[in-house]
């Protein structure tokens, strides 16, 4: 994957540039990350039991929202409707490709990630507070995941947007799958965000897409299938 450093970041998520300019021109002792994200998923099972996609929505923190909808009210009705709406959802899913959808499969206990297919079913939805993006991951070959566990991590390599599971319903499972097939979300280490707070911006626009500097932040939705 190219690295395309804080050029990349900054086009991330749309309004991603008015809200690294803001962070630059006042910085902050909490300024990384920049973003806010909420998630809840569905894991998503095909007919035959396997794992076909991931089905994430996404809330963002009500500053990136503020900004993120600005100029988007074409008619001044004081309404967000889901056509003016639309081109942010594409600009999201089109910004995010190069970040691998921050969204990382693997089989449990092993290095090598599983390729996703570009999204489907992408919307953005406001509720006049905060934005979440909608949209489903198709997995390239689905999964089965009841001889092994499957791990699916959730994160930004550069850390420039954080994400944290909902605390109710973080995590559901969809489709049909086989019995005995159970999702849950593993907590990351606490202490590394701490450690995260002490370093400098600099130190965080050294890193890009193919970072794994994030990878410590990630929650991880493990999906286990006991055989019955």
């Amino acid at each position: 994957m190219p690295r395309r450093g804080l050029k990349g970041r900054q086009l991330l998520l749309s309004a991603i540039i008015a809200a690294a300019a803001f962070a630059g021109s006042a910085p902050r002792s909490d300024a990384h990350p920049h973003v806010w994200a909420t998630v809840r998923s569905e894991i998503v099972f095909g007919p035959d039991h396997t794992i076909i996609g991931i089905r994430h929505a996404w809330t963002f923190d009500e500053f990136y929202t503020a900004m993120a909808v600005q100029g988007l009210d074409a008619d001044g009705d004081g309404v967000y409707s889901k056509e003016e709406l639309e081109p942010l959802a594409k600009v999201n899913v089109d910004s995010l490709q190069e970040f691998d959808y921050f969204t990382f499969v693997r089989l449990h206990g092993e290095d090598n990630f599983l390729p996703l297919k570009p999204p489907v079913d992408y919307w953005v939805e406001y509720d006049n507070t905060v934005l979440t993006l909608h949209f489903t991951l198709p997995i390239e070959t689905p999964i089965d995941p009841r001889p092994k566990d499957v791990d699916i991590d959730v994160y930004d390599p550069s850390f420039f947007v954080a994400f944290g599971f909902a605390e109710k319903a973080p995590v559901k499972i969809a489709g049909t799958p086989a019995s005995g097939c159970t999702a849950e979300v593993d907590q990351p280490d606490p202490e590394s965000a701490e450690a995260a707070k002490a370093l400098s911006e600099a130190f965080f626009s050294q890193l890009g897409p193919n970072s794994s500097y994030g990878s410590q932040f990630a929650q991880t939705m493990r999906v286990k299938c006991v055989s019955q």
